[in-house]
């Protein structure tokens, strides 16, 4: 049976991606956690959250999890999203600029106000609603169709310095990096708990992936 540690640091709807998980896999042991131990004794971790970066790298801190989330991003197959993705870049410019974990070089950005589609109308911030997603090979991509459409609520997007990090592009209206990938990392910038049969198959690519690329 497979362990899922979802790191449970005060923010984002905990509840509601590890009953995404156990339905991707009801087979699998699902546990929320802010428990060291239980993260790095887990055979696979998410890194789940929504809101404010500083908030978000406070309670990290406050909670001594910013070393056990480095050990086990080094360690096993883990799974970042939304603000969980943010967090793994060197560092956002949200209130006022916010140093971040810096697994992945790179920054994270507010989108421009003022951005208009190719019709000319005004985009709203937050991005939010669903979006495609264009692909780079990865194996947490399996039986996911090329442009397929993900859920999104966001303000901030990354921007790493490395392009082969890059796991996929969505545009808002220019391209922006929407998934990460490095060894056994693999993050998004979507929910995939709310992205209906395609983030269900995502989640179902992630526990069964072994890390590997």
């Amino acid at each position: 049976m497979s362990s899922v540690a979802v790191i449970d640091y005060g923010m984002g709807n905990l509840h509601s991606i590890a009953k995404a998980l156990q339905h991707a896999d009801p087979g699998a042991q699902i546990q929320i956690s802010a428990d060291a131990c239980v993260i790095l004794s887990a055979d696979r971790v998410v890194f789940p959250g929504v809101g404010a970066m500083r908030d978000c790298m406070q309670a990290l801190h406050d909670l001594n999890l910013i070393d056990p989330i480095k050990q086990a991003a080094q360690e096993k197959p883990f799974l970042g999203v939304c603000l969980g993705m943010q967090a793994l870049l060197t560092d956002s410019e949200e209130n006022g600029g916010t140093p971040c974990l810096n697994l992945f070089p790179g920054h994270v950005r507010r989108f421009d106000d003022g951005l208009r589609d190719t019709q000319g109308q005004t985009l709203k911030i937050p991005h939010m609603g669903w979006n495609k997603v264009k692909q780079n090979h990865h194996p947490v991509w399996h039986d996911i169709p090329q442009e397929s459409r993900f859920y999104f609520v966001h303000s901030y997007f990354v921007k790493p310095d490395l392009e082969e990090d890059s796991a996929a592009t969505c545009d808002y209206p220019e391209p922006f990096t929407c998934a990460l990938a490095r060894g056994n990392v693999f993050a998004v910038q979507f929910h995939p708990e709310k992205s209906q049969t395609v983030g269900l198959q995502l989640l179902r690519n992630f526990l069964r992936w072994n890390g590997a690329v």
